[in-house]
């Protein structure tokens, strides 16, 4: 059942991810046929349970199917109390006789069941017998918070969806769910006592309902039987779900279902924007009585050592102008109204703690006495990881951007919807959790990190799973791995074997990281009518093929080696592939001519100077398609055209579209630039150099109204020679629509 393995065999990568902390590898191979023995004690509890999870997952994935039968190699579940890995490290050892796991608890007994999975799935969509190299892993986690964040808020998740991801954050070793439930756009837990929450708080009106097939509604909530069930299906995959119930801003959904409980009395409704709202929870007794009832319900439904409750963004507007919250501060002997969150926070960290739980908030929780026990979720950055250990708080660190996955991954015109700037497969990889100003004993308060998936711009499966992975497995390897098993190209060797899994799970990864950058000066290349190509992908990973003849690129075709040159017309279509000759991205093409030449994408297209804020949209809130979208900037509605070549130019086409402005900004409203319209309903003015430089063009915008969203405009430039920056600023009041730019085309004369 055994063999030598030949030299490439031995230094190939294990298909593990993450990598264990210790691996020693054997020139054993050890072969696992169908029928291959399982063996464990039934007596010891918890190992049938993980036994049975491994056997099933094997079936599934491999079609390999063991039997409790003696037959050659076995492969053996066990727990051993005394092995000194922690609770949730375990040993593995493959070897002639088979494969045997085994931990302390079985919780560690299920992360060597995965490692065993993954070694016995190495390869793409194979089925059947299975060799496995001979090794002996040591193997335990780097933190005990391994987390991810899931927004059912903005855009809910189904039950199958929320099971995916479950499924997917324990193979890839997470352990923390942190699900957020509530928030101005909506709340989406029943709450048995107050069922207005769910009758009118679960529910929306989007700003464009029913236009162009948008929906009237939008909505839902789980309810408290599928959040049970859901609870179970995480715990049997060792996942601690932590719910999030935002206070005391990000409350609009509570007030919109019962008015008492906000400041002003008046009923808002749900919001439609995203952003930061300004409705917030008040102060009073009554208030206070239906938060606890509610995280009574949430504790019984919940096991979770901690509860989220929150914290971010309490814009103070409304307590700053209620007097009944302004004596309240007099009368509690306060500072002002930050040091009123604080003291809101902290009671409800008492009651919490009263009941046996900890509270877990973000960073704006430190501005208040908190119990020592609340946990802090560092966002803005990790100065708040920093002063939340120097105070003796255990941390989280969740920094926005860098672990938000809502940050897009890649700056390619073809990527789909989310914030810049851009947060790659790289820069996950190589974020530390723990702040370089913490000393040994206060970097012992970080005890892990998580992901963000916050859903304003994610609609659908689709979307979220463009989002999370592969940058999930860089997550897990920063939060499982020790810092010296942390190798960025040995990462990058071991990634196909993953993506392999992927597709056969179905799960629409972006392959941004992989995807070919056919690159090449436009302007010299209209000018001379030929063009130099150069090819590169994000990872630097991956032997590039590419084709000049409209041919798919296959392993035969031109291999990249160094820049190549095209005469016009032409269309270049290239190809990474791995070492064992699969693709690492789909097809890149490029198309080069002169009307392709002189265009220029929304997404290839800078936002004007002065402001750096940028997202790419989607056409309408709900949408829930992953193209096309639109790069915008709310704080100016303004793009640059670079490098516009000119001579021979006559006129210029731009293809807008009509966003909604469903943002809400508070305090940095003010911060909106308005340009002021000379028509109706504002115009698309073209300056030449800057924003302030001559008027090329001024092209009216139709009546929001009696238009669709798509928005042809054409206008006649003056004649104009050599290579000027364009650009494009819409005017109107800033209360209107947002407009986005689909394309800009200025087609000069072909070249003679």
């Amino acid at each position: 059942m055994t063999g030598l393995a030949t030299a490439e065999d031995a230094t190939k990568p294990l298909p593990l991810m993450p990598m264990p902390a210790k691996v020693e590898r054997s020139q054993a191979q050890v072969l696992f046929p169908e029928g291959t023995a399982l063996r464990f004690d039934a007596q010891q509890a918890g190992v049938a349970k993980v036994a049975k999870q491994f056997a099933d997952r094997l079936a599934s994935e491999r079609g390999l199917h063991v039997s409790e039968s003696p037959s050659g190699a076995t492969i053996q579940f066990a727990i051993d109390p005394k092995l000194k890995l922690g609770d949730e490290g375990y040993r593995l050892l493959v070897d002639k006789d088979g494969a045997n796991v085994t931990a302390a608890t079985s919780r560690g007994l299920f992360y060597g069941s995965v490692t065993l999975l993954q070694l016995m799935t190495p390869d793409d969509g194979a089925q059947g017998a299975v060799s496995v190299p001979g090794v002996r892993i040591e193997d335990r986690p780097r933190f005990r918070w391994r987390g991810l964040m899931i927004d059912s808020v903005r855009h809910m998740q189904t039950i199958d969806e929320m099971h995916s991801i479950i499924d997917q954050m324990a193979m890839h070793k997470l352990n923390t769910l942190h699900w957020h439930l509530s928030d101005d756009q909506g709340w989406r837990i029943e709450i048995k006592r107050y069922p207005k929450l769910t009758e009118i708080g679960a529910w929306r009106t989007p700003p464009d309902a029913g236009e162009d097939g948008a929906p009237t509604r939008y909505g839902g909530f789980y309810t408290q039987d599928e959040i049970r069930a859901m609870v179970a299906y995480a715990a049997e995959r060792n996942i601690t779900i932590v719910p999030e119930i935002d206070m005391p801003g990000h409350a609009q959904a509570a007030v919109a279902s019962y008015p008492e409980l906000g400041v002003t009395g008046k009923q808002p409704p749900v919001s439609v924007d995203w952003g930061v709202n300004t409705y917030l929870y008040n102060v009073d007794d009554h208030t206070f009585t239906f938060i606890q009832n509610v995280l009574d319900e949430v504790m019984a439904l919940f096991p979770s050592r901690y509860i989220h409750l929150g914290g971010d963004e309490a814009v103070k507007d409304q307590w700053e102008a209620s007097p009944a919250v302004q004596a309240k501060i007099k009368s509690l002997g306060l500072k002002d109204e930050e040091a009123l969150q604080g003291w809101f926070m902290a009671r409800l960290g008492r009651y919490l703690q009263s009941h046996g739980r900890r509270m877990i908030g973000w960073d704006e929780i430190l501005a208040g006495n908190v119990p020592a026990s609340a946990t802090v979720m560092s966002w803005r950055g990790l100065k708040g990881a920093v002063e939340a250990a120097q105070k003796g708080h255990d941390v989280v660190s969740s920094p926005a951007p860098d672990l938000y996955l809502d940050q897009m991954q890649s700056d390619r015109a073809d990527e789909t919807t989310g914030r810049m700037p851009v947060r790659d497969l790289s820069s996950i990889y190589h974020f530390d959790p723990v702040p370089s100003e913490l000393t040994p004993k206060q970097a012992a308060r970080v005890i892990g990190a998580q992901a963000n998936v916050w859903a304003e711009h994610m609609p659908t499966a689709a979307h979220r799973q463009h989002a999370i992975f592969p940058r999930l497995d860089a997550l897990s390897e920063v939060l499982w791995s020790p810092p010296a098993k942390q190798d960025w190209n040995g990462f990058l060797q071991r990634l196909p074997t993953q993506l392999a899994r992927y597709r056969a799970d179905g799960v629409k990864y972006a392959d941004s990281a992989f995807a070919a950058n056919i690159v090449l000066d436009r302007n010299e290349a209209i000018v001379s009518g030929k063009a130099t190509v150069s090819l590169n992908n994000q990872a630097k990973f991956g032997e590039l093929h590419y084709t000049t003849n409209n041919t798919a690129p296959k392993l035969d075709s031109p291999r990249y080696d160094q820049p190549f040159e095209v005469t016009l017309p032409a269309i270049v279509r290239a190809v990474a592939f791995d070492a064992q000759g699969q693709p690492l991205a789909g097809e890149r093409a490029q198309a080069i001519d002169i009307a392709h030449l002189a265009t220029r994408l929304s997404g290839e297209m800078p936002n004007c100077p002065g402001n750096n804020f940028r997202l790419r949209v989607q056409p309408t809130p709900d949408a829930t398609s992953l193209s096309p979208t639109y790069a915008v900037n709310l704080f100016d509605n303004c793009q640059m055209y670079p490098q516009a070549r000119l001579d021979g130019v006559r006129s210029i086409h731009v293809d807008a579209v009509r966003l909604e402005r469903n943002y809400s900004l508070a305090h940095e409203q003010k911060l909106v630039v308005e340009r002021p319209a000379q028509t109706a309903f504002g115009e698309l003015v073209i300056h030449k150099d800057t924003c302030d430089g001559p008027v090329l063009a001024s092209m009216p915008l139709p009546d929001p109204k009696a238009s669709g969203r798509r928005i042809p405009l054409t206008a006649t430039l003056p004649a104009t020679t050599g290579v000027h920056d364009l650009c494009l600023a819409f005017t109107g009041p800033i209360s209107g629509p947002l407009y986005g730019i689909a394309q800009v085309s200025v087609i000069p004369q072909a070249a003679k």
